[in-house]
């Protein structure tokens, strides 16, 4: 039975649903990157270690953050958003290696739904990802490294693009003009369902699979955009009417449903 849980992330996602797992009753600690956010998390009733990921191993207090846990929720972000060449392949081998050293036999590593490409138009957990940049190579290595050791009973978490408190896209993108792929469908999930699939994961002790985390709601994001501009009274983005590509990416959970019998409770 899962009692303790470890999260390696304290932050947008990791810090809210930490406090989701204490309500719940779970015994609950998580990483950050300095002392200072540490002490900070402490003073809010959270138990916190620092510990730095970094591409020449770990430092810090990794050994507290690991002692006596019954399942690990990795959600550390890569960093490979901005081509600033980080290797999260290399930082990810050498947490893992401090994760076999301990005790730890349960663990949920969130990554992305960016490791599927566009080319493979609907895709479900049955459809093997195939990558179209170095980002996406890198999500599928890492995938594989935690998904493939036999030390670890690993659940990937493939989240599509998070929205939820004062994260929204429409924001970055009002006013903008001359947008591409407005007839993209948009795969996109609340911060709420990231934490409640989350936790019926570990509640309900579903190590061993893969599950497409998005909402079943795939309006274009002309047209979502659009509308969400104007809710928050912004000028709405507008996209190029020029031929664009005629297959598009859309991300279906079969899983959700069928292994955890979850229903999705936010429209995003």
């Amino acid at each position: 039975m899962i009692k303790t849980i470890a999260i390696a992330g304290l932050g947008w996602l990791g810090y809210p649903f930490s406090r989701h797992l204490q309500s719940l009753g779970f015994q609950v600690k998580g990483s950050v990157t300095s002392i200072e956010k540490a002490g900070a998390m402490q003073r809010n009733g959270i138990q916190a270690f620092p510990v730095e990921i970094s591409e020449n191993g770990v430092s810090g207090e990794v050994d507290a953050l690991l002692k006596n846990v019954d399942c690990l929720v990795i959600m550390i972000p890569p960093g490979l958003r901005r081509n600033t060449g980080a290797d999260h392949v290399a930082k990810m081998t050498h947490f893992l290696t401090e994760i076999q050293k301990t005790a730890v036999q349960k663990v949920v590593l969130v990554s992305s739904t960016s490791v599927y490409s566009y080319k493979q138009s609907t895709v479900t957990e049955k459809d093997l990802p195939i990558a179209e940049n170095d980002a996406a190579k890198q999500l599928i290595k890492v995938e594989k490294l935690f998904f493939t050791s036999e030390a670890l009973q690993t659940t990937l978490v493939r989240f599509g693009g998070l929205i939820g408190g004062t994260r929204q896209p429409v924001k970055y993108l009002a006013g903008r003009k001359g947008l591409n792929n407005g007839n993209a469908p948009v795969n996109l999930i609340h911060r709420e369902d990231c934490i409640g699939i989350l936790s019926e994961i570990i509640k309900q002790d579903a190590f061993g699979h893969i599950f497409n985390a998005v909402a079943p709601f795939h309006p274009t994001k002309k047209d979502y955009y659009t509308q969400k501009a104007k809710e928050l009274n912004l000028e709405p983005p507008s996209y190029s009417e020029k031929k664009e590509n005629t297959v598009y990416k859309k991300v279906t959970s079969t899983n959700i449903s069928k292994v955890l019998g979850y229903t999705f409770k936010q429209q995003p």
